[in-house]
């Protein structure tokens, strides 16, 4: 190998490195982020209250999608993946209302 294809394949190894930490992070941070839905789940369920809040949701759609031209990232992406998000949200908050 030479010593540019040794250093490309170091530096993609610790790119891909970096990619599992943060792929780590995501998977950390949503848990977290579905044990609080949960809890508002259950509370929506208590007290009667609907599954879904669309005022809500599309303040919450519109706050990432401005931090996602902030942060350099695809806005119609962050967007698509919020959405599919509260889609399993308001999934669970239903299964509670049962």
């Amino acid at each position: 190998m030479t010593d540019a294809a040794t250093r490309a394949a170091a530096l993609l190894g610790e790119h891909r490195a970096s990619i599992d930490r943060l792929d780590a992070v995501l998977v950390y941070t949503l848990a977290e982020r579905f044990a609080h839905t949960q809890a508002v789940g259950r509370l929506k369920a208590k007290h009667d209250l609907p599954p879904s809040d669309p005022d809500r949701e599309a303040t919450q759609i519109a706050r990432l999608e401005a931090m996602a031209v902030e942060a350099g990232l695809d806005p119609g992406f962050a967007k698509k993946f919020l959405g599919f998000i509260i889609e399993e949200v308001i999934r669970h908050h239903r299964q509670h209302q049962s």
